[in-house]
């Protein structure tokens, strides 16, 4: 995971020195929206849409991309697993744009002069030649709303507070809160990122004793945004980012309420665990040397689950 700084691509990783051994993930940059007479019109064909089968942020836009039936509205590129000395890569021909063959080529055609993370998900302007966002909590609303978007929406606004409370419970402690532990670089730093993520995946396996999904009978927000973190955890937060006080197999209530997502139209297509894996083992070598990607865990999430969809 490299950055940019005035525009000059640098391999160089986050430094968890000046922050006490603690990851702190920086804030993204670009932050426009698409929408009905704004600069960015939700015109079909315009964007285009740069993801990760890896990166469980840039998965919430593919899963939302296929949801709400916008594949043939954004057209939609994904970068190699394996993130190395030149960040996040292209295999040739797959960017119909630029014939780009780095991610952070992209981000230099939007600013020749950026500086930061070069990250995934990233929506391209066609139109304006820029970057429109490269916040996927931001990208998945805009395609929620997005005019004739399929189904209903998944932040209605009768459960908008509701469910922006449950993100900002969950963000910290698992979505974020894996990488946290898995990145920490001192021992308080782990065991307090380690610590919080059981309590709340404790506290989410009390919550779904009662419901089926985070807010009831039927998915919102809330539910994909943890989806794409816990269909990643016994895979990978589990071993090689020392989540392992449990696997999420062991949660009774959280391992089906995974598997119901799973097992919803379209969403196991989103999902690629030998892309997950390599990425992670593979990529992190100061975590894991050697590059050694394992073969398990054995992972069946088309067992049949007692919720519904």
């Amino acid at each position: 995971m490299g950055l940019m700084v005035d525009g000059i691509w640098r391999d160089q990783w986050y430094d968890t020195a000046a922050t006490g051994g603690k990851f702190e993930r920086p804030q993204t940059v670009y932050r426009s929206r698409i929408e009905v007479g704004g600069p960015f019109e939700p015109e079909p064909g315009r964007y285009h849409l740069y993801v990760s089968w890896a990166c469980p942020w840039a998965h919430r836009t593919m899963i939302y991309r296929k949801l709400k039936g916008l594949e043939g509205a954004i057209s939609i590129s994904y970068v190699e697993p394996l993130m190395l000395e030149n960040g996040w890569t292209l295999a040739e021909g797959a960017d119909p744009l630029f014939q780009a063959r780095a991610l952070w080529q992209i981000y230099a055609k939007a600013d020749p002069n950026y500086s930061g993370r070069v990250t995934v998900p990233l929506l391209w302007d066609r139109q304006r030649a820029t970057i429109v966002n490269n916040e996927s909590a931001e990208i998945i609303r805009m395609f929620d709303a997005w005019p004739g978007a399929r189904g209903e929406l998944l932040r209605p606004p009768e459960l908008a507070g509701e469910i922006d409370a449950l993100n900002a419970a969950i963000y910290p402690a698992i979505n974020n809160g894996v990488y946290r532990a898995g990145f920490a670089t001192t021992q308080g730093a782990y065991d307090e990122a380690y610590d919080q993520v059981f309590a709340m995946l404790d506290e989410l396996e009390l919550r779904l004793k009662s419901r089926n999904f985070l807010l009831g009978d039927r998915p919102t927000e809330a539910d994909w945004r943890l989806f794409t973190t816990l269909i990643r955890f016994d895979a990978v937060y589990h071993g090689h980012f020392k989540c392992n006080r449990s696997r999420l197999a062991d949660f009774a209530e959280l391992w089906d309420f995974t598997r119901t997502l799973y097992q919803m139209a379209g969403i196991a297509e989103t999902v690629r665990f030998d892309e997950i894996k390599t990425h992670y083992y593979g990529s992190h070598r100061m975590i894991n040397p050697t590059g050694v990607v394992p073969k398990g865990p054995d992972l069946d999430p088309w067992t049949p689950t007692k919720r519904h969809g």
